[in-house]
């Protein structure tokens, strides 16, 4: 196990963060947050207030449980059932420009799973990905727009990240 991120780098690559989205949204644009359960959504309401602070308006953020538009969820070698949990989007998400949050980027499948999500629930303007940590290796043509850290780890190992919201502390390790 190493840790790739302590509480200060993720504070710091939350700022990050919340400065590159904030240097290419202009002040009269409508923009809201919008996490991936479990840990996007966390992050998602920290930009949130990060973003409202900095633009000097308020940015909306909601919450998206992407569970039954995942690709695997029918896998014939799975027994386990899936948890489907509540989407919380109490905003118009039509001709907002809406920042996807999650905590991890790898495959692409999740966020090809949101994006999937996400029109059911209206046509926003555009959707932005932003993730804390890009991983790599990518089975769709999915980028992240904004990214927190950047780690090259091979297919065997995994990262786990771990917020004080859920988890007594914000790190991000390497399994």
């Amino acid at each position: 196990m190493k840790v790739i991120l302590d509480a200060k780098q993720i504070e710091a690559a939350l700022s990050d963060l919340t400065d590159s989205i904030a240097q290419q949204v202009s002040a009269n644009v409508d923009i809201a947050v919008i996490g991936i359960r479990s840990r996007g959504e966390i992050l998602a309401k920290r930009l949130s207030q990060r973003l409202s602070d900095k633009l000097g308006k308020t940015v909306p953020y909601g919450t998206l449980d992407i569970t039954l538009y995942r690709d695997d969820l029918n896998d014939p070698q799975s027994d386990a059932q899936p948890t489907v949990r509540s989407t919380e989007l109490p905003f118009d998400i039509n001709e907002k420009i809406i920042i996807l949050v999650d905590d991890v980027l790898y495959t692409g499948r999740s966020t090809r799973a949101a994006m999937d999500a996400l029109v059911d629930f209206g046509r926003p303007k555009a959707i932005r990905l932003a993730v804390l940590v890009d991983r790599g290796r990518r089975e769709l043509p999915i980028q992240a727009d904004y990214i927190g850290c950047k780690v090259d780890i091979g297919p065997g190992q995994s990262v786990e990240v771990n917020l004080v919201d859920t988890d007594d502390k914000d790190q991000v390790i390497v399994k």
